[in-house]
C-alpha cells in the first residue's frame, strides 16, 4: 500500500514542480497549494508511507540475511516498523505543521 501510494503521487510531484518552474504566476500557485492545509495533509500521508516503506525495506533486508527471521523477532520488528513510521511522520508533522 505504501508503494501504491508513493507511486500515485510521484506524477503529482512532477507536476507541482512543473507549474512552479513555469514562470512567477505559477511559482505563486504552487506555493498556494503547498501552504493549504489539504496539500499539508496528504504530504503528513506521504512522509509516513515513505518512512514506513523504507523501514520495512531495512527489515526485509535483514530477514533475508537471517537477522529478525524468527516468529517472535519478527513480529516485533513488524511493531517496530509500524511505530517507527508514525514517530517519523509525528515528528516531521510537528516540525512542519
Amino acid at each position: 500500500m505504501t508503494g501504491v501510494l508513493l507511486a500515485v503521487s510521484a506524477p503529482i510531484a512532477v507536476y507541482l514542480l512543473d507549474i512552479s518552474l513555469r514562470n512567477e504566476q505559477g511559482f505563486a500557485q504552487a506555493m498556494a497549494w503547498v501552504h493549504s492545509w489539504a496539500f499539508k495533509s496528504a504530504a503528513l500521508v506521504l512522509v509516513w508511507a515513505l518512512a514506513h516503506h523504507m523501514l520495512a525495506g531495512v527489515r526485509h533486508l535483514l530477514t533475508d540475511i537471517s537477522v529478525g527471521s524468527t516468529l517472535g523477532t519478527a513480529r516485533r520488528s513488524a511493531w517496530a516498523v509500524n511505530l517507527g513510521g508514525m514517530v517519523i511522520a509525528l515528528l516531521v508533522g510537528g516540525l512542519w505543521l
